[in-house]
């Protein structure tokens, strides 16, 4: 009886400390669970799209998303990046892709350098209905597809083939001495990818226009080991200007093989990719090879005047201060005090989204999903002078058509490359002249292997 009665009490007095342990468990307040959104990385990180470009574009968006959670994040969510490296293959980029999304279950994919790439995942995101945000990649192709969950705030490679010619039609052919654009010598030598094809074809377009002498045009493959063909029909054109595109080990060939083959020319323009990082270059072929050089691409935001830029929309601080923590940050983080643009292009089109499509997303929608990201990027509309890439963000509409008749739905509407120059050390935006920093040196500085 007595061993009864010890239990029982054993048993009440169990029975209260559970019972305490559940009203306390239920009662005592806890912290909230943390909000997030997972966002999905994709760059080649490794490979020869790495030194064109792709790895500083993925560290933009990294220190973009670092200043963002500083901030707080948006709309009370902490960004969290997932990172996957395409390695600067097509197929492992879209096993990257795969993983993101089923496994990882990101509502977005971001990122990407090459056109080659762009183009397959852009199509694997909209079979899956998951948003592809096209950092650096500037193929047409990508936007001309009418995908619904493609957007790209990048201007697209028509773009860079026109600016180089137009830069030529309208200003650079006064510094070669002649009285019209129609006496300029043009060759036109391009990787023959997506990337390569689309910028060519609109500078033979540009070319036409202002009736220049197309000498000679010419695809190779980025993968090639020799171009002293290539060279030696340069040589027999003789141009006053080679335009080329090109990504980066392709380029640092050409240069090495131009120098020994002694072809010579008036004035050299690059499109993008390697041709942005000159420094780079210059390690391998020359620091007076890639003196004079031109390149066309969105400005680096430490080129860009401050004192034209507005106010962030979404925080309300100076872009000028935004950019200056980026350098710094930059610096800092990768000991690069001039980064090349695919840097800035990194950092603002990732800031730009985050911020604006995101924030409306939450805002208007109530979550993140691919479908609210969607919906709350065809409602984007911002003015130039209000992002740290200068250019305003506008995308082009479901059926809407660009200046040739193709579709570029999902397109920034407002973006543009410049013309700028590499000279002595430093880059001169030159064109166009609302933009411009200095004066072009045309023809190619003497010190130039390449001069004429």
């Amino acid at each position: 009886m007595v061993r009864k009665r010890i239990f029982t009490y054993i048993l009440a007095i169990v029975l209260i400390v559970i019972i305490a342990a559940v009203v306390a468990w239920y009662f005592i307040p806890r912290p909230a669970p943390e909000r997030v959104i997972r966002v999905g990385l994709l760059a080649s990180q490794s490979g020869a799209f790495a030194p064109a470009g792709a790895l500083a574009m993925y560290r933009g968006m990294i220190i973009a998303i670092e200043m963002l959670n500083d901030r707080g994040g948006v709309e009370g969510y902490k960004i969290v990046p997932i990172s996957a490296d395409a390695m600067s293959n097509p197929d492992i980029a879209l096993r990257e892709a795969e993983r993101l999304v089923t496994v990882e279950k990101v509502p977005i994919i971001m990122g990407v350098y090459s056109s080659a790439i762009a183009i397959p995942v852009a199509e694997f995101c909209e079979k899956n209905k998951v948003v592809f945000h096209d950092i650096v990649a500037i193929s047409d192709e990508v936007t001309a597809k009418e995908y619904a969950y493609t957007f790209r705030i990048q201007p697209r490679g028509s773009a860079w083939g026109e600016s180089t010619v137009v830069f030529l039609g309208e200003l650079g052919y006064k510094y070669l001495g002649y009285d019209n654009p129609s006496k300029i010598k043009v060759a036109i030598i391009h990787e023959d990818g997506p990337y390569g094809v689309s910028v060519s074809d609109k500078n033979k377009w540009a070319v036409e226009k202002y009736g220049m002498q197309l000498v000679l045009c010419e695809a190779y493959s980025s993968k090639a080991t020799d171009l002293s063909s290539l060279i030696l029909k340069l040589k027999a054109a003789d141009p006053d200007v080679i335009l080329h595109t090109g990504y980066f080990p392709d380029i640092v060939l050409f240069l090495k093989q131009a120098r020994e083959l002694g072809l010579k020319t008036r004035v050299y323009m690059g499109h993008g990719a390697g041709h942005a990082n000159p420094r780079l270059i210059a390690e391998s072929v020359g620091m007076d090879i890639v003196n004079g050089m031109f390149n066309v691409d969105p400005a680096p935001c430490q080129l860009l005047d401050k004192a034209k830029l507005g106010k962030d929309p979404y925080f309300g601080v100076p872009i000028g201060q935004l950019i200056d923590e980026f350098l710094d940050r930059y610096y800092k983080k990768y000991g690069d005090r001039d980064p090349p643009t695919h840097a800035t292009q990194g950092f603002a089109h990732t800031w730009i989204f985050i911020t604006d499509v995101f924030s409306r997303a939450i805002r208007k929608y109530g979550e993140i999903t691919a479908d609210t990201i969607r919906m709350a990027a065809e409602e984007t509309d911002i003015p130039d002078g209000m992002t740290p890439a200068g250019y305003g963000v506008k995308f082009a509409p479901p059926g809407a058509k660009d200046k040739w008749g193709k579709p570029w739905r999902g397109q920034n509407m407002r973006s543009y490359p410049v013309v700028y120059q590499w000279i002595e050390g430093k880059h001169v935006i030159v064109w166009p002249p609302t933009m411009a920093t200095g004066e072009p040196v045309i023809p190619l500085p003497k010190t130039n292997p390449l001069a004429k």
